[in-house]
């Protein structure tokens, strides 16, 4: 399932482009529908092993963050690098 998690946000990431974001929540909503509070975390481990790989950047108020200290509510962008859309 975590490939799974990981395609998903690559997909919505890209498909949004590197100035738009998306939220973890609306990954989890598409996956897992109901449960989708269960999952976040899954989601959000996905995300923050995607940043760390440089394929996405999580942010919060638009800036990025260190993913070793979140705190709140975050958004997924693709990487500037890793934009397949162009």
């Amino acid at each position: 399932m975590l490939s799974e998690i990981s395609k998903t946000i690559l997909a919505e990431a890209d498909k949004r482009g590197p100035d738009k974001s998306t939220c973890p929540s609306e990954i989890s909503r598409m996956l897992f529908g109901d449960d989708w509070r269960k999952e976040m975390g899954k989601v959000r481990e996905v995300a923050i092993g995607l940043h760390r790989e440089g394929k996405v950047v999580i942010t919060q108020k638009g800036v990025p963050i260190d993913v070793d200290h979140i705190k709140g509510p975050v958004r997924i962008k693709i990487s500037q690098n890793e934009n397949r859309s162009d």
